[in-house]
């Protein structure tokens, strides 16, 4: 059903415990190992985390499919220490792709486009300085 191998890889790439959220979002985020996330590495990985939890391939994420996607979130954030609540540094981060922050047209389901079309607020919220590119730096505001 799930994409096993790609669910794997995608739950594997963050590193066990003691990971602040700065080092474990560059660590995921920063595709090419310059310290910083700029826009089009966030593009593309935000829609290979889309392709990884749309398990039936239709170019949406269900409900089912998105609590599947939830339940990796919120281990990422207990990982980094903050609790199912969100709260801390990173909170910004994982808050960002909660499917009532993604779920542009309030329909319940999330489309490729509306992933991919939240992506400009989401990645203002974490560019704390506004320098178009989000580094350690930006956690620690």
């Amino acid at each position: 059903m799930y994409k096993p191998v790609a669910l794997a890889l995608f739950l594997a790439a963050a590193p066990a415990f003691s990971q602040t959220p700065a080092k474990m979002f560059l660590e995921n985020w920063d595709l090419d190992g310059d310290g910083t996330v700029t826009m089009a590495e966030a593009k593309e990985k935000r829609a290979d985390i889309f392709y990884t939890f749309d398990a039936d391939e239709n170019g949406t994420l269900d409900a089912e499919e998105y609590a599947v996607f939830d339940e990796a979130r919120a281990n990422d954030m207990e990982q980094m220490g903050m609790g199912k609540g969100g709260k801390g540094k990173g909170a910004q981060a994982a808050q960002g792709m909660r499917r009532e922050f993604t779920d542009l047209d309030g329909n319940g389901s999330v489309t490729r486009d509306e992933f991919l079309d939240s992506l400009a607020d989401w990645f203002s919220r974490i560019d704390r300085n506004g320098d178009g590119m989000v580094n350690g730096d930006d956690f620690q505001r």
